[in-house]
């Protein structure tokens, strides 16, 4: 144990005993944890969780009862849920709070209710909306990795849930409970997301079962009707990158399935490299929150699981707005992080003379191609002439 933890403690046990003899329920400070261990408990810094007391306090209705919780509470007790995964009744037993199961549940519904309302929600997850802010984040792609029109990275990860009720109804659960068994045999949520270089989520898809398939949520998605609509306006230098699973479109470019040239290998290459930032963002997503690892089961009907993990992205862009330091943990190579890669890519020589989307989307992939080389024989003529 870290000794300013255990210096903690002995000041934690010292109001307990004052407690005791007076008779009066004990109250500790999280705030008074030195800086390290309070980003370890809570994720975020003291000052951007006081800031995100005081954004949340307008949605938390306060109980005018002289034994009901204060705002303050409510959110640590949520956070630390968030941060650990640990199940409610350990939250609950912590010296830091000192509240029973249900109070901790409590606590985390209401929390994640204000997270989830569309003033805070829609401000801290939101993709560009204008050509500025796409301009912005295609400038700091290409800064960062020499990959011209990038906007996003794009993929999906499972977040386990515990076997929903059998009992169909648009209330609790609207798709059968074995939709929600995935290909790995657990039950799931599977969430689409895409982020920029700087590992902020810009588009966030919660609501469907484990078993569907990346490109059914991805055809479903406002951000692909948004660039489609995009492209048919020529605006076309603007595109995200997937992986094999999802149709090669002009605004979605995925890697050659079968490369024959090194300038195409060259692509495949970079398209993967740069691509590798969104399973980056997953894994530093998980590791803020690990209540979305799969061995921290979330015990939760689906709409209320897709309403955590909503929360626990905005907290993520909120890490990475106040550039919080990444929780570095060894032990996360050994769990489950939920990204699979599609078993089969899709075929992109099927019904390739009729698809436009689809021959324009190998003509827009293989303008990049060429400008990956052009831009690999410049660096190297750059090289050539420094010497």
């Amino acid at each position: 144990m870290d000794f300013d933890f255990m210096a903690y403690f002995v000041n934690i046990n010292e109001q307990m005993n004052y407690a005791r003899n007076n008779f009066q329920r004990p109250t500790y400070d999280a705030f008074a944890l030195t800086d390290r261990l309070f980003i370890k408990n809570f994720r975020l810094s003291k000052e951007i969780t006081q800031y995100l007391i005081n954004l949340l306090k307008p949605y938390i209705v306060v109980d005018s009862q002289l034994s009901s919780i204060d705002i303050q509470t409510k959110v640590l007790v949520a956070l630390n849920f968030f941060a650990t995964g640990s199940y409610q009744t350990s939250v609950g037993n912590s010296r830091l709070m000192n509240l029973s199961q249900s109070s901790v549940c409590r606590c985390v519904k209401k929390v994640v209710a204000a997270l989830n309302q569309p003033e805070i929600f829609n401000t801290r997850v939101k993709f560009p909306s204008n050509i500025q802010e796409l301009d912005e984040v295609r400038n700091e792609f290409y800064k960062k990795t020499g990959f011209a029109s990038v906007i996003g990275c794009l993929d999906c990860t499972h977040v386990a849930i515990v076997s929903p009720s059998k009992n169909l109804n648009l209330v609790e659960n609207q798709y059968p409970e074995y939709m929600y068994v995935n290909r790995e045999s657990y039950h799931s949520i599977n969430v689409q997301y895409l982020c920029d270089s700087n590992l902020k989520i810009l588009n966030v898809n919660a609501l469907f079962p484990g078993s569907t398939h990346d490109v059914h949520i991805w055809n479903n998605s406002n951000v692909s009707i948004m660039l489609e609509e995009l492209h048919a306006h020529n605006y076309s230098d603007y595109f995200l990158l997937g992986d094999s699973g999802y149709p090669l479109r002009p605004w979605l470019l995925t890697p050659i399935a079968q490369p024959t040239t090194a300038a195409e290998e060259n692509y495949n290459k970079n398209q993967m490299h740069v691509r590798s930032v969104i399973e980056r963002c997953n894994g530093v997503l998980k590791s803020k929150s690990r209540c979305l690892l799969k061995d921290r089961v979330l015990h939760y009907k689906p709409e209320k699981a897709t309403a955590i993990i909503n929360a626990c992205i905005v907290l993520h862009n909120m890490c990475i707005e106040h550039n919080i330091a990444e929780i570095i943990d060894e032990t996360l190579e050994d769990f489950d992080l939920g990204m699979y890669q599609n078993q089969e890519p899709l075929n992109e020589h099927v019904n390739d003379n009729r698809n436009r989307n689809l021959m324009l989307g190998r003509r827009q992939r293989d303008r990049i191609v060429g400008f990956l080389v052009s831009t690999k024989s410049k660096f190297t003529t750059r090289i050539i002439n420094c010497m």
